[in-house]
């Protein structure tokens, strides 16, 4: 297999803006840097689209919208499952790319790559099963046909977490359902967007149908898209309080939504858990994405009669660890995405060791170039410290006990967010009692990993709205309509008469 070094593949990816199936400059040859988070230098430069950019793109996913609509379900499945056979063909070519612009482990980004492609196969398979509904009307003077078509153009925004998968992840019901787009993706991960681009146009998708837009004036850029009647959806990806602000200027033109929002996991390990298992699940649920995912555990829950064991387990596997870059076999975990996420992880570390909790391991910023921020746990964590409030997103631990199920759901429950939560039990009718109880839209029990793409990724309260994923994901981006078919009994009009219109009967009383 051909060794590809980041710095060829980076030189392999295009830096404009894709619209209308043609790569450009933006708008006075804008641009801005890409950092490599490991290193804290600049990789390339790409095209830093301005607001007449944004609209250009909008233009050109409007007018590719009836022409793709039209496209047969099957051409958009097999566009899909060629863009799933080139992904996992040149693996060793994105997953480079993944770690240079985000940071993670190549192990990780080779995983994130073969994850991203399992979501265009998925859609692929669902766009030949979209489906409707035909039935008499309770009177029986009408015949209820219901389709399912695409919503139109879609505003997607991605974060930088997931570069290649969060993308796919939307993309893949998008071109599935038949609906055109604009995708807006983070600033700091832009070329694995770019690259997906390049496979999706190899793979057949029309001119039009899919326009990339990187800006690093993200509302400057979206909000006139927000306020134009054309767009028909947007799908969000990122923190709740930006959430918010688009809901809110989404409300405007009364804008169909897909919102996957902030986290603040439970991993709840009760007194009777395997605690193999639940070290494990730890160690997942934790340091999966270097601890930058929505669905990281973000407050450990754990039983006061196993804590010192499950934490000392825990401890141990965290310092055994390697840090450094994810380029590197010899990495476990990479550099965080840049110096204002390290200092936001080592405040929170700070403050809460400072209002009384005990660091078992980490905590102490290390020298050298890069981003890094050591695996840390910490215990007896203050209730309602801030660390248990906000999402870390960071490879932090903090743990705290409880003696009772009941103390160990208000405690999980008690956070205005509720996109999944984890928990460790060996009795089944308590992993059936608590799991019903948790409110989160999804819950890995016994399993520290809940992402499949046959599964609905979403949340409740300020988590989220929709899913993604799974039989419903294609839902988000289909409308329903309702075509009432006459089927009233006729009869013509008498002969000689010169009346045209037919004679309707009467229905039957009562019906």
């Amino acid at each position: 297999m051909e060794t590809i070094t980041p710095d060829e593949v980076i030189g392999r990816v295009e830096k404009g803006l894709f619209i209308a199936g043609r790569w450009r400059p933006a708008t006075a040859d804008a641009a801005f840097a890409v950092y490599d988070p490991a290193m804290g230098r600049a990789l390339c430069e790409v095209a830093d689209a301005a607001p007449e950019d944004g609209a250009a793109a909008l233009d050109a996913a409007y007018a590719a919208q009836a022409g793709w609509a039209a496209v047969p379900p099957r051409r958009r499945a097999g566009i899909l499952r060629r863009a799933h056979d080139l992904l996992l063909e040149r693996v060793e070519e994105f997953a480079p790319l993944i770690t240079a612009e985000m940071g993670k482990s190549l192990a990780e980004s080779r995983a994130e790559v073969r994850y991203a492609a399992d979501y265009l196969r998925w859609f692929g398979e669902e766009a030949v099963r979209i489906d409707g509904t035909w039935k008499v009307s309770e009177d029986g003077t009408a015949r209820v046909l219901v389709t399912r078509q695409p919503v139109g153009p879609c505003l997607l925004i991605t974060p930088w977490n997931a570069p290649l998968a969060m993308p796919a992840r939307k993309i893949g019901p998008a071109v599935a359902a038949g609906c055109t787009m604009v995708v807006k993706p983070a600033p700091q991960t832009p070329l694995t967007t770019a690259a997906l681009a390049g496979v999706l146009a190899e793979a057949g998708l029309p001119d039009g149908v899919l326009n990339v837009v990187p800006t690093t004036r993200a509302a400057e850029v979206t909000e006139p898209l927000l306020r134009d009647g054309r767009l028909r959806k947007l799908s969000f990806t990122g923190s709740t309080p930006v959430g918010r602000l688009l809901l809110a200027r989404a409300a405007g033109t009364v804008l169909r939504t897909s919102m996957e929002l902030g986290g603040n996991a439970p991993f709840v390990v009760c007194e009777d858990a395997d605690l193999d298992a639940a070290v494990d699940g730890a160690m997942t649920a934790k340091l999966r994405n270097i601890g930058e995912a929505c669905v990281a555990a973000n407050r450990f829950h754990v039983h006061a009669g196993v804590a010192e064991e499950f934490t000392e387990r825990l401890t141990a596997r965290m310092e055994a660890l390697t840090l450094g870059p994810g380029t590197d076999p010899a990495t476990d975990l990479g550099p965080l995405i840049d110096e204002r996420q390290r200092r936001r992880v080592a405040d929170l570390v700070d403050e809460t060791v400072a209002a009384g909790a005990r660091v078992r391991t980490g905590a102490v910023l290390p020298d050298g170039p890069g981003y890094f921020y050591p695996p840390t746990v910490l215990t007896g964590v203050p209730a309602g410290a801030r660390i248990t409030r906000e999402e870390i997103f960071g490879p932090v631990a903090a743990i705290r006990t409880f003696t009772t199920e009941d103390e160990a759901l208000r405690a999980a429950n008690d956070t205005e967010f509720g996109l999944v939560s984890y928990l460790y039990t060996q009795d089944v009718h308590r992993a059936l009692r608590m799991g019903e109880r948790l409110e989160t839209g999804m819950v890995g029990l016994n399993r520290g990993y809940v992402s499949d793409p046959s599964a609905p990724f979403g949340g409740m309260k300020q988590s989220g709205i929709g899913r993604e994923g799974g039989s419903t994901g294609i839902d988000e981006y289909l409308e329903q309509k309702y075509l009432a078919v006459d089927m009233t009994p006729t009869t013509p009009a008498p002969r000689g008469t010169g009346v045209v219109a037919e004679v309707r009967a009467e229905p039957e009383q009562g019906r």
